[in-house]
């Protein structure tokens, strides 16, 4: 199989370059190791900033979220007592992020495959890149029993912080910045309306929680916990009532209890690989780098991505233009520091680390109480979450 670009890896950020690679006639081929309804089957954020909703707009894939999002503008941060309300909409001229889950945006660009002409082949195995530092690189992977070559113009590794795409990178180029977290956060999803109409992100004696939704009906919750604990060690009824005491009285009254439909525990680290491009292989979203959950900035850190990846590809093939290639490593990574460094100062600002002792606490809480009373630290933190521009 002959293509201009081999994108490895069916999630969002994989799709929605395929999208608008074929949206400008670049061809394109999909590779995903999964089967669609495994890929349907991960439960992720939920929160988008701005990037991402308008590359849906932009591809004219965007009905459901505009009539199932719930647009959001403002969220709160809690310490116990009080809630903090950061109003993104006034602090920043009216922006809002909107609460629509990564699941069913993922759904929304799988279902348009067929009808735009996107070509994504699933369950493959022992995918492997070959020749990235040449003009002709090429994919092999195995389907069915039978290996299959694709060669291309381009690769661009959509494949998560596991896949292959990074490994084609020699180590003598590459260079691995990482912080691995002492906790994890152990996540419910319930059938049941939310305790509040916006985000609550608390810090409590007792740890981090947070109250966030995936609809008007379905809830998600989180708490922090030790690595060394298993979901097994928490039934749902010993969860709900740590979130209660976590979230504060305020949340706690209105939140409302339900069976789990999944319940996981997920670690935490903030990772960045670099360059994000080696020769004719580009990578986009947890190929390239990984933040912590605080802030709903993964899945928008990969938007931005393949926006900058589909820009630079698109100008290569219809304009011979090779410029937006070239920066395209620099031109990411600089949004990317600023996304780490945003989800890194948050998940500072509202967890409690074993190594931390009174004068880290009374740092979080002088944080806190200058956050409550500064409109300037609110608008840097509303600027932050709304997502910076691209």
């Amino acid at each position: 199989m002959k293509t201009q670009v081999c994108i490895i890896g069916a999630g969002p950020a994989g799709l929605l370059l395929g999208h608008l690679l074929r949206a400008e006639g670049v061809d394109c081929v999909v590779l995903e190791r999964r089967s669609p309804d495994y890929v349907l089957s991960r439960i992720r954020a939920g929160v988008l900033e701005n990037i991402t909703v308008s590359l849906m707009e932009r591809l004219g894939l965007d009905q459901r979220l505009k009539a199932e999002g719930l647009p959001h503008d403002g969220f709160n941060l809690a310490d116990g007592e009080r809630l903090i309300r950061i109003d993104i909409a006034d602090l920043t001229g009216g922006q809002q992020v909107v609460v629509y889950g990564q699941t069913e945006l993922t759904r929304d660009l799988m279902d348009a495959r067929e009808e735009r002409g996107l070509e994504v082949i699933y369950e493959t195995e022992d995918t492997a890149l070959f020749d990235v530092e040449s003009e002709a690189p090429y994919v092999t992977y195995t389907k069915d029993g039978t290996q299959h070559r694709v060669d291309c113009r381009f690769i661009v590794g959509c494949d998560g912080f596991h896949g292959p795409s990074r490994e084609a990178i020699p180590a003598s180029v590459g260079k691995e910045y990482m912080r691995e977290y002492p906790f994890g956060w152990l996540g419910i999803l319930a059938d049941v309306p939310p305790c509040n109409h916006e985000l609550i992100y608390a810090n409590h004696e007792r740890g981090f929680a947070l109250a966030s939704m995936r609809s008007e009906t379905r809830s998600r919750y989180y708490v922090d916990v030790p690595l060394t604990d298993k979901v097994e060690d928490w039934s749902d009824e010993r969860l709900w009532d740590e979130l209660a005491i976590r979230l504060g009285p305020e949340a706690a009254a209105n939140i409302t209890r339900g069976p789990a439909l999944e319940k996981s525990i997920a670690p935490l680290r903030s990772f960045v690989f670099a360059p994000m491009r080696h020769g004719s292989l580009l990578l986009c979203g947890d190929s390239a780098h990984i933040v912590p959950p605080t802030g709903a900035k993964g899945l928008n850190l990969a938007a931005s991505d393949v926006h900058y990846a589909a820009e630079a590809l698109t100008g290569f093939f219809n304009r011979s233009d090779n410029d937006a290639i070239t920066a395209y490593s620099d031109t990411a990574l600089a949004r990317v520091w600023k996304s780490e460094r945003f989800s890194w100062s948050l998940t500072k600002l509202m967890h409690r680390f074993p190594e931390d002792g009174p004068f880290e606490r009374a740092m979080q809480q002088a944080e806190l109480d200058y956050i409550a009373s500064s409109r300037a630290a609110q608008t840097s933190i509303a600027e932050n979450y709304v997502g910076l521009p691209v």
